[in-house]
């Protein structure tokens, strides 16, 4: 075949759509017994970045498919469950279903001296097959490792369970417990605010502060904003002073609500974005507390000198990106970034591509879709890519100039501004 396809989640069934409709012979290989990537992992008990009281944060009106709107019927951020039988019924009315084989485990690719590619995989039944192709595409996400801090001293003698947000799946599991959760991300801004109607008491250990939107401002969803040309033509200054007024007067300062202030501006990282943990603070569910010193026996002491009896700590740290089949060095270089032209292109891999490697603030379905609409056009021909050094000299200039914004980390190789992306994708 064409092309192997890695990942049936959000990102890859957009993939298998354009490829599918561009008449491109692939097959895609999906690691869980159904497609919807993090989406169905709850419900169906998987382990994964996912939990039951998983939400979207973006409006389903820009989160579903061109072409394929979510149900009216379901709300404004849909839960995990309600994405999940989106996503599968998207697959049915794409027809992409027959290429794709589920319970198939990808375990390496590598490119062979003619610039093909083997792929060798496990299906169900344990079986491994080597393959050949002429491109690869990898759209099966990053949120699959850990990423856990050194463990603080006292650690083993702590009596409680210490886990991951990779493991926690319901503050159910934790009824009437004490529990500390560690980090102000996403999935700790969640988990916490989960926990808080089960547990006995919710601590939130925060070392570093962060900025906290609500998921609308006026009215208007995050990535509704993101996507006017209003916003657009604002300078990075303008936009933020526009956040920053409609913050002071939606939430006042974090500070009043026993949280760090952030130590950066607004956009120069990743902003959390979450319409509870605040009100769950307010309402004293979850109580705030400065990073963690150490454990002792059944308490963890934080870096103020307070200590809390807890059964467990849930660490919601991150993950750090991996892709274990791949060729080592492939895409994250050896200063820790992603090196993608167009954030899309393995430069010196002729013939591998990546899907939804991107972190826009907003829906990533558009760009998804953009992406992979560029990845069939490559494959047809009907899309020539520029000269190696051509594309290298791209991605540094890229990385260059979103350092000067976010700063040199791997998550912020990874950033990417929603309407600019798509105009320079539309130029490819």
């Amino acid at each position: 075949m064409r092309v192997c396809l890695i990942g049936a989640g959000l990102s890859g069934l957009a993939t298998a759509h354009a490829l599918k409709s561009g008449g491109v012979d692939f097959v895609c290989l999906e690691q869980s017994s159904d497609v919807g990537g993090i989406w169905r992992r709850p419900q169906a008990g998987e382990r994964g970045p996912g939990y039951l009281s998983l939400h979207l944060n973006t409006a389903k009106e820009l989160t579903g498919y061109a072409g394929y709107p979510m149900p009216a019927s379901y709300p404004t951020y849909p839960r995990h469950s309600e994405v999940a039988a989106y996503l599968r019924s998207f697959a049915e009315w794409a027809g992409v279903l027959d290429h794709i084989e589920t319970g198939t485990t990808v375990e390496s690719v590598r490119q062979e001296a003619d610039g093909s590619w083997t792929v060798v995989s496990v299906d169900a039944r344990g079986v491994r097959a080597s393959r050949g192709f002429a491109h690869v595409v990898v759209a099966s996400g990053h949120n699959a490792e850990p990423s856990l801090p050194a463990p603080p001293p006292g650690s083993d003698t702590f009596t409680g369970r210490i886990l991951h947000a990779l493991d926690y799946r319901d503050g159910g599991d934790h009824a009437g417990q004490d529990v500390v959760v560690v980090g102000l991300g996403a999935s700790a801004v969640d988990i916490a605010a989960d926990l808080s109607r089960h547990a006995a008491r919710t601590f939130l250990s925060v070392r570093r502060g962060l900025h906290v939107l609500p998921k609308q401002l006026y009215g208007m969803p995050l990535d509704e904003i993101a996507r006017a040309s209003w916003w657009t033509a604002m300078s990075l200054s303008e936009q933020r002073q526009f956040v920053e007024q409609a913050l002071h007067v939606i939430r006042g300062s974090l500070a009043d609500y026993g949280l760090p202030e952030p130590d950066h501006p607004l956009f120069a990282s990743a902003v959390t974005i979450s319409d509870e943990i605040l009100s769950r603070i307010r309402h004293g569910a979850v109580v705030p507390k400065p990073a963690v010193e150490r454990l002792d026996g059944d308490r963890v002491v934080f870096a103020d000198g307070t200590s809390a009896r807890a059964d467990a700590i849930v660490y919601c740290t991150g993950y750090r990106m991996s892709f274990p089949f791949l060729p080592a060095g492939c895409p994250v270089g050896p200063q820790g970034s992603v090196e993608l032209y167009k954030r899309v292109v393995a430069a010196d891999r002729p013939g591998l591509y990546f899907v939804g490697l991107v972190r826009p603030l907003g829906s990533i379905t558009r760009l998804v879709e953009a992406q992979s609409r560029w990845i069939a056009r490559i494959v047809t021909g009907d899309a020539v890519l520029p000269e190696p050094e051509v594309m290298r000299k791209e991605i540094a200039a890229y990385l260059g100039g979103i350092a000067g914004q976010y700063g040199q980390t791997e998550g912020a190789s990874i950033q990417v501004n929603v309407e600019p992306y798509l105009c320079d994708l539309g130029d490819v």
